[in-house]
């Protein structure tokens, strides 16, 4: 009995959450992520399903992120996009910008669905005293949303960028990141370097949105 005791605090102690004898988790299929607590973590186990194929990548938080373990399936491509359907600052369709696309949800259980890497570091600046839960950002490739701090980013390149003229993209792997480097250019970047440079292209980004919005308006007027 001791040793079993023991064993339940030593458990509980690292984290783990133990269930008494004929205590069950949630109603299969609808087991909340956060239910698993491992070190801050509520990654599903491998027999758990996520809560609903609508479900929001936002939802599970793995120490400040929403991303899950690579064996199991992640929400729809199209959740949060059907969500949040257009860019909180410039009004863009997310779902054509799938591949740029951003979701930021805060401690407070709140959320904010960009475009790209330039509005999220826009909805940074006016949001300083808002606590991230957690960051994620549509991979280039398959356009899945993946954990930005953990993204392989690309600074630059031939390819054009989404609201600026340096492009910025998140791969998921490496090797993705190295093979789009070595077809388009670029320079492989970390996530603090991605956004950083964001901020650093700010101004010329604005003005030059500003400016094709102007001219866009007077084609209209004609």
């Amino acid at each position: 009995m001791k040793r079993t005791m023991f064993l339940i605090a030593a458990l509980t102690i690292a984290g783990l959450h133990v269930y008494a004898e004929g205590e069950t988790p949630a109603a299969e299929g609808k087991a909340d992520a956060g239910k698993a607590k491992v070190s801050g973590c509520c990654s599903m186990k491998k027999d758990q399903a996520p809560a609903s194929a609508e479900a929001d990548a936002g939802k599970a938080k793995v120490s400040g992120c929403c991303s899950m373990k690579k064996d199991q399936a992640p929400a729809s491509a199209e959740a949060d996009v059907g969500k949040h359907k257009s860019c909180g600052y410039c009004g863009m369709d997310r779902g054509q910008y799938a591949f740029s696309r951003m979701l930021i949800v805060y401690e407070d259980g709140s959320e904010k669905g960009v475009c790209c890497i330039h509005c999220a570091a826009v909805e940074f600046s006016i949001n300083l005293d808002k606590i991230q839960k957690c960051v994620q950002v549509g991979d280039y490739n398959t356009k899945k949303l993946i954990d930005a701090e953990k993204a392989f980013w690309v600074i630059g390149g031939s390819k054009a960028g989404v609201m600026s003229k340096r492009a910025k993209w998140a791969f998921e792997g490496k090797p993705e990141a190295e093979e789009f480097v070595k077809n388009y250019g670029g320079a492989l970047a970390t996530y603090e370097e991605a956004m950083k440079a964001t901020y650093e292209d700010m101004y010329g980004d604005t003005r030059m949105i500003r400016e094709k919005r102007k001219m866009r308006k007077m084609k209209e007027a004609k």
